[in-house]
C-alpha cells in the first residue's frame, strides 16, 4: 500500500490514528510540524497567485529541492516562534517513508504533505 495524505481535522473526537489504514501509521506534517510549510496562503493570496495553494505546495518543493542556489529563498524561515530549517526537513524525511502525512489542506487543493510524500518515498539515491 503506497502511502497517503489526510486531511487533518480539528474536531472534537477525530483522531489520526483512526485516520490511517496504514501499518506503518502516519504523521501530522502541518504548520506546526518540523515539516510545516513556511510559505502561507495569505501571502500567496497577497502577491496575486492565481492559484495560491499550488503556489504554496510549488513554493516548498522548490525551497527543499533547491534551496539558496537559485537566490530566491532562506534556509530558513520565521513564523512567530516557529522556526523553518530545510536542512532538518531534508535530514528527517526517513521519518516519513512508508507513512501516511496528514496536513489541514483540503484533500483537492494541492499540500506541501505531496512534495513531502514524494520526496520521502522515492527509490534510495534518487534526487
Amino acid at each position: 500500500m503506497s502511502p497517503v495524505r489526510i486531511q487533518r481535522k480539528r474536531i472534537p473526537g477525530w483522531r489520526l490514528a483512526d485516520a490511517t489504514t496504514n501499518p506503518l501509521g502516519a504523521v501530522i506534517v502541518s504548520r506546526p510540524s518540523r515539516f510545516g510549510n513556511p510559505f502561507t496562503i495569505k501571502d500567496a493570496i497577497e502577491a496575486e497567485w492565481s492559484d495560491p495553494h499550488s503556489a504554496c505546495a510549488e513554493n516548498y518543493g522548490e525551497w527543499l529541492r533547491v534551496g539558496t542556489a537559485g537566490g530566491w529563498f532562506n534556509e530558513t524561515y520565521r513564523i512567530g516562534k516557529q522556526v523553518f530549517d530545510r536542512r532538518r526537513v531534508l535530514a528527517d524525511l526517513h521519518l516519513l517513508r512508508g507513512k501516511d502525512l496528514a496536513c489541514t489542506c483540503p484533500l483537492d487543493k494541492p499540500c506541501h504533505a505531496d512534495v513531502l510524500l514524494k520526496l520521502a518515498n522515492q527509490p534510495e539515491g534518487v534526487a
